[in-house]
């Protein structure tokens, strides 16, 4: 998934530093768990694994993949649906995904608020989905809904079909990268109908706990050995970026407004999204967290300094940074090598 931060394409560095500096441990807490690439990666080790999210449509992601630990059968549901799959030998959560792929297109709240033909009426009408995609995503999100009403899934598969959903609707978004706005354009890939994907099922022999809440409301419950702590870098906050996601998740018809149709995200603001308030807000998390270890993932451009990490982190134990260097190209129309410009990935490792 297109997402701000993500680590996906550093977990094996990430895991190689634990590594080499002996961080012993087994649980793991994601503060800042987001698309959950983190949790999954480590709870593939085998780490029992904590994570919290202020976003909704984490909080699903989370459930499909963390805090399930089975592959799911959808017992209840193929028996009702009495559908038979054109794939030899496909999975139950693969039969279901077939079945919504063929389901009959309506209208819903993303077709009507989000599509050209849904917003004809405003002066610029949003572009976020195709007028087809539109109604393809609020068909599967009603139908799995309803499905979850009559009781013929339960909260585990449930969880999992969103997620299906969350993890295909990117690839067929009308954006650039997030979704404070739509293009003006079509992206090629953004007129292709939706086809709906399966998630994959990741287990390990853990219980493991997800949560939808500022993770610094959980000091006094959650103990583990490595805190993650991977906060926004800038005073841009994510849940007007991630807005659509959201509602997509909830799909509880907000009240929306602007060119975007962004929802109200007055209670998902975070304190890292402001430099003051970021390092007092880490200050509280070394003072009442249960850890041996904390990790923070930042990066050189963040608006926390780093001799004020340091300053803060050092009044705790050790600490030590570790730093990968990688290039992040400026906008620019001529791609000139003097708008590259080098930044680093920053590891700050404190050991009570």
């Amino acid at each position: 998934m297109r997402y701000i931060g993500n680590k996906e394409s550093l977990l094996d560095k990430i895991n190689q530093v634990i590594k080499s500096k002996n961080i012993k441990g087994n649980s793991f807490f994601d503060f800042f768990a987001g698309t959950t690439s983190v949790s999954r990666f480590f709870k593939k080790l085998d780490y029992q694994i904590y994570s919290s999210d202020l976003m909704y449509f984490s909080f699903v992601l989370q459930k499909a993949y963390i805090s399930n630990n089975k592959e799911l059968n959808f017992e209840k549901l193929l028996s009702n649906l009495n559908y038979k799959s054109t794939t030899l030998f496909a999975s139950p959560l693969n039969i279901v995904v077939e079945y919504l792929n063929q389901i009959e297109n309506i209208e819903g709240f993303i077709s009507k608020n989000y599509t050209p033909l849904g917003t004809l009426d405003f002066e610029i009408p949003r572009m976020y989905y195709s007028d087809e995609n539109g109604k393809i995503i609020d068909s599967i999100r009603q139908k799995i809904e309803i499905w979850k009403t009559e009781n013929l899934i339960n909260d585990n598969e449930y969880f999992v079909l969103l997620a299906c959903l969350i993890e295909t609707v990117p690839f067929y978004a009308n954006i650039s990268g997030v979704y404070a706005t739509f293009q003006k354009k079509w992206d090629p890939r953004a007129l292709k109908k939706l086809i709906l994907r399966p998630v994959e099922f990741v287990t390990n022999n853990k219980e493991n706990y997800v949560y939808n809440i500022n993770s610094s409301e959980l000091l006094d419950q959650v103990e583990a050995d490595i805190f993650y702590l991977d906060p926004p870098y800038n005073q841009r906050q994510y849940a007007p970026n991630y807005h659509l996601l959201e509602t997509i998740a909830k799909y509880d018809n907000p009240i929306i407004k602007g060119i975007g149709g962004l929802r109200d995200y007055q209670n998902q603001k975070s304190n890292f999204c402001n430099a003051t308030k970021a390092i007092e807000e880490l200050e509280i998390i070394l003072n009442k967290g249960k850890f041996k270890t904390l990790i923070l993932s930042y990066n050189s451009e963040g608006i926390m300094k780093k001799k004020n990490i340091f300053s803060t982190l050092e009044r705790f134990g050790k600490v030590e940074l570790v730093e990968f260097e990688y290039l992040r190209y400026k906008s620019n129309n001529n791609g000139d090598s003097k708008h590259k410009k080098n930044v680093f990935e920053q590891l700050y490792i404190l050991q009570k």
